[in-house]
């Protein structure tokens, strides 16, 4: 199910790591997605109940396969 944000918001909305460059709908591997994904970083930020979840902690990655630097130790 795709996300529908107002596009003013959209218009707005930046990613909240030090680069803060904007935001596209969708995931990288599925356009559709429920999340907003960085065109800087490729974070991808999850969408719940069509409220955006800006936090770098509920981000996913690109090539972090869900893997924490405590699983490296």
């Amino acid at each position: 199910m795709a996300i529908t944000l107002d596009a003013q918001l959209l218009e707005i909305l930046a990613c909240p790591s030090p680069d803060h460059a904007p935001l596209r709908p969708g995931a990288p591997d599925d356009p559709e997605a429920d999340a907003l994904t960085c065109t800087e970083c490729g974070r991808v930020y999850p969408v719940r109940d069509g409220i955006p979840v800006l936090l770098l902690d509920e981000a996913t990655v690109p090539g972090d396969n869900g893997s924490t630097d405590a699983d490296s130790a």
